[in-house]
């Protein structure tokens, strides 16, 4: 199998298993935004930056508490999640009865803040983060080599994705999330704490985000501008899979990311904009996106 398409195969393979890992990043990312927007009703711009947080606490981690990769991979989310909460409770718990408009400036800003903090302390340069020695290598598929920590990202990528909707779509504690979404006022009154629920919901988002930067730590430099230059992107994903869509944004994430990477075989000159055409097409024809209500 030289050649599929008049393209080498391999070419033809590496740029498809590039885009499922990309897949797999907008896929995590909307993901918590999802979580976020669909049960608080808040716009995060601020989750690029809990995203590049995610792999400075994993990179810190390393260097100051000699704490290896998997370690680092059970907590950073809870400590990032844990910054996201005290962020809920003084801040963006404040905005639930206002216009989205005030949640995403504000968001926006903390963004912008935490961004410039670590730039500040760490400058603009990439750190390296090293693969785990568990995961070196690659895998020979006969028509490509796999690098075995690629296919690891996807693969638990996948099951985040999937577990992450199991527990709001099957189970007890994501009916009363989906229930005081739509009347938190009745669900108090049966003796569910909504404020903590809306609270321990947003550090599950920001969690997700940080999970994601620990994986793409030892894939791209640990450095601050990591996160603004995948928010846009991700924010595309969860239009078009429609807002607040839990298995909307799983799907889109990684389909989209095997369109780019596709994209970038046969028509190199438009990767960098396929996303935002799906997007305009989609909206066009269904505004609400692919698996969103209007």
């Amino acid at each position: 199998m030289d050649e599929i398409f008049g393209i080498p195969a391999p070419l033809l393979f590496g740029q498809l298993l590039l885009g499922l890992i990309n897949g797999a990043f907008y896929a995590l990312l909307s993901l918590g935004l999802a979580v976020i927007f669909g049960m608080l009703n808040v716009i995060n711009f601020a989750h690029g930056a809990q995203f590049m947080m995610g792999a400075f606490a994993a990179w810190m981690l390393l260097e100051y508490a000699g704490l290896n990769y998997w370690w680092a991979l059970l907590l950073a989310p809870l400590l990032v999640g844990a910054f996201g909460v005290i962020l809920e409770r003084t801040m963006i718990a404040r905005l639930y009865k206002l216009d989205h408009l005030y949640g995403l400036l504000l968001t926006f800003g903390l963004g912008l803040i935490i961004e410039g903090v670590f730039r500040n302390q760490y400058g603009s340069s990439g750190l390296p983060y090293r693969i785990p020695p568990q995961l070196s290598g690659a895998w020979d598929l006969g028509f490509m080599f796999m690098p075995v920590y690629r296919g690891w990202v996807v693969a638990v990528a996948a099951v985040m994705c999937l577990a992450t909707w199991l527990v709001i779509e099957k189970t007890k504690i994501g009916s009363y999330l989906r229930a005081s979404t739509e009347n938190a006022a009745l669900v108090q009154a049966f003796g569910i704490n909504v404020p903590r629920l809306m609270t321990l919901t947003y550090g599950a988002g920001v969690a997700l985000a940080a999970f994601a930067g620990v994986l793409a730590a030892p894939i791209y430099s640990v450095n601050p501008q990591m996160g603004s230059n995948l928010i846009i992107i991700v924010f595309a994903v969860v239009v078009i899979g429609g807002m607040g869509s839990i298995l909307g944004s799983v799907i889109t994430g990684f389909g989209l990311g095997i369109i780019e990477g596709l994209t970038k075989v046969f028509y190199p000159e438009a990767s960098s904009t396929v996303i935002f055409v799906v997007m305009a097409i989609v909206l066009l024809a269904r505004p609400a996106g692919l698996f969103g209500r209007a």
